[in-house]
């Protein structure tokens, strides 16, 4: 694969990005020519993207480094289909209020990954809705259903895969919106090149040959990997479910602990698709995971660089203030937006204003980390008990005022791993 003359290819190429291309030195030629506008798209299939989505926005933000325009397409229309690739079923459909609403979130979100102020290439926003809603049934399958070989359509993966399951009319229409999609944004922005993932490479082509056959001009395509663990467990999800790029939903301190988690084997990986680090920089980074790998210094920079990409470098200030924090154990220093990140998992049990003065004996048993008072004096006695990180050896001690930190909170844990938080409304 050659990627002579175009610094885009050639990154990506390195970084191990690019799964399907249509031909790579017409490509690079193409985009050597002059700066050119290249599109991806995003359904709004939920109320904010996930780091499934994640890839397509960082391949966004390197093409508008590399000088060339971003157009982000929020698939408003293509929203109440569905895109049956990589779904082993039929989507629910979603009301067209819901994906609106869903729609007007997700372009808020990605202006964080592209500039939509910057220069002569300023990234574009569209939504499909606008072309798609206005569309006349006859007309759209005269003029465009035409150019479309059934045949072709059946043999395109995303269908093929779903013939035994059941594809409905509705989700195989799909790929005539989204090659409609690509010849309205060449006719409107001048878009001569679409990205996706691996799995939309027929949807790709079908825009590619639309484009030639209709308008008789030349259109490109590319798409990446796939992303997935190298030990088999599904990317972007853990415990606690989808890790959202919304705060709401995923909290800073969540996605900087996604990242660090990330395992040896999948670090140097992700650090070239999800970083704008420099090669020789991630090599280093992978020499020291080899050298060190108790250190988890890749992980930590993977984690510090994606949650400021995503949230802002506040929020990675945050993230690490609270690791430190729960690494020692001592919690006192927190304000109330880490406590709340901390602690988003753990149990919570109200305090009324009359627990504050009362024997902590009390409190336990009240919270549920002691059974009965006898068991709670028996945890105090062992030690097994700490409030706010700091170990209670009394058991006659008291839950003063000083104890209830920003927010409310108070922080008790049992042993090593069992935190509960009591919180006392102060209104």
């Amino acid at each position: 694969m050659s990627a002579t003359g175009s610094p885009l290819l050639h990154d990506l190429a390195a970084r191990e990005l690019i799964v399907d291309s249509t031909p790579t030195d017409e490509l690079a030629a193409h985009l050597r020519e002059r700066m050119r506008s290249v599109y991806i798209g995003f359904d709004p299939t939920a109320d904010s993207l996930h780091v499934g989505s994640l890839l397509g926005l960082t391949l966004l933000r390197r093409v508008q480094l590399a000088g060339h325009r971003p157009i982000v397409l929020v698939g408003g229309g293509t929203g109440l289909i569905g895109d049956p690739s990589g779904k082993t079923g039929e989507r629910a459909l979603n009301e067209l209020d819901t994906v609106r609403e869903w729609a007007d979130r997700l372009k808020r979100q990605v202006s964080r990954f592209v500039d939509f102020e910057r220069g002569g290439n300023a990234a574009v926003l569209v939504d499909n809705y606008e072309w798609l809603s206005a569309l006349s049934l006859v007309p759209f399958l005269r003029d465009v259903g035409k150019h479309f070989s059934v045949s072709v359509m059946l043999n395109k993966e995303s269908v093929r895969a779903r013939l035994a399951t059941g594809i409905s009319y509705t989700e195989f229409s799909y790929q005539l919106m989204q090659a409609y999609d690509f010849r309205e944004l060449s006719r409107r922005h001048g878009c001569t090149m679409q990205m996706g993932g691996s799995d939309q490479w027929g949807n790709i082509t079908a825009g590619i040959e639309l484009i030639r056959r209709m308008d008789g001009a030349a259109a490109f395509g590319l798409t990446h990997p796939l992303v997935a663990r190298s030990d088999g467990t599904k990317f972007g999800k853990t415990e606690s479910g989808t890790v959202w790029l919304d705060a709401s939903k995923t909290s800073p301190y969540a996605m900087y602990q996604f990242w660090l988690n990330t395992p040896d084997a999948d670090v140097t990986r992700f650090l070239r698709y999800y970083t704008f680090l420099s090669l020789e920089e991630i090599d280093a980074l992978h020499t020291a995971t080899e050298r060190a790998p108790e250190k988890r210094e890749a992980q930590r920079v993977l984690a510090r660089h994606v949650t400021a990409l995503v949230h802002g470098e506040d929020a990675v200030r945050d993230a690490e203030t609270i690791t430190a924090s729960l690494f020692t154990g001592d919690v006192a220093g927190l304000n109330a937006e880490q406590l709340r990140q901390a602690f988003a998992g753990a149990p919570v049990t109200p305090l009324a204003a009359e627990d504050v003065g009362a024997l902590l004996v009390d409190v336990l048993v009240r919270i549920g980390l002691a059974e009965s008072k006898r068991r709670s004096r028996e945890l105090i006695a062992t030690g097994a008990i700490q409030l706010n990180g700091h170990k209670i050896s009394a058991v006659d001690a008291v839950l003063t005022e000083d104890a209830v930190l920003p927010g409310g909170f108070v922080v008790l844990r049992k042993g090593k791993k069992t935190f509960h938080i009591a919180r006392l409304d102060k209104k």
